[in-house]
């Protein structure tokens, strides 16, 4: 898929304020400072289009961005920020699931997760709450350039035995580096294959 245009539309923190009409919605979420501004941005080829940051958290709210003038781009906030406070965190947690849970044109929720860290507590237990409502999803591992090919291999498989003790089949799985460029056509052909087999059907 060529990303031809890329143009926010909204943000809030209300779901039923979100864009009306049926494009299919493809949505981003991850814990904090796991690279998804940097990310979105690689994927749409630009560079000022989601706010990056140093600081953790700065996501705060769910972002519509829609691409082609055919589907919808959504950035979701971060969780698991602890310098949030639990309220803060809780709000955060509120904003995410009610998404996730009402929106229907959610197509498929891309989960992020940082290749240089071994599979943390926080993001099985939110795939496993996936699983048991149904939400179709699929994982990215971020940051693909910061460790050896070696050791990226060994994390993921480290991942892949982990989700195997509760999962029967694991959902697809990329890898990306935005610092290289790193898993760009896969997702988007990944997105392109799912908006062409809802045309078909």
């Amino acid at each position: 898929m060529e990303v031809k245009s890329a143009k926010f539309i909204i943000s809030n923190a209300d779901v039923r304020k979100c864009p009306a009409g049926t494009l299919p919605e493809y949505a981003f979420t991850g814990r904090s400072n796991v690279g998804k501004s940097s990310l979105i941005n690689m994927l749409t080829n630009n560079k000022h289009l989601a706010m990056t940051s140093q600081r953790p958290g700065k996501t705060q709210l769910i972002n519509h961005f829609i691409i082609n003038g055919e589907w919808h781009l959504v950035d979701l906030p971060g969780y698991g920020y602890a310098q949030r406070g639990k309220q803060g965190r809780e709000n955060i947690r509120k904003i995410i699931e009610s998404y996730i849970l009402e929106r229907e044109q959610l197509t498929n929720l891309f989960v992020l997760l940082d290749c240089r860290h071994e599979p943390q507590k926080i993001d099985l237990e939110f795939m496993e709450w996936l699983g048991e409502c149904g939400i179709p999803f699929s994982i990215i591992f971020t940051k693909t350039d910061k460790i050896s090919k070696n050791k990226l291999s060994e994390n993921i498989g480290i991942y892949h035995r982990k989700m195997f003790e509760t999962w029967e089949e694991l959902p697809p799985i990329f890898i990306s580096s935005s610092e290289k460029n790193e898993g760009r056509e896969e997702i988007l052909d990944y997105i392109d294959s799912i908006n062409s087999s809802m045309v078909s059907d």
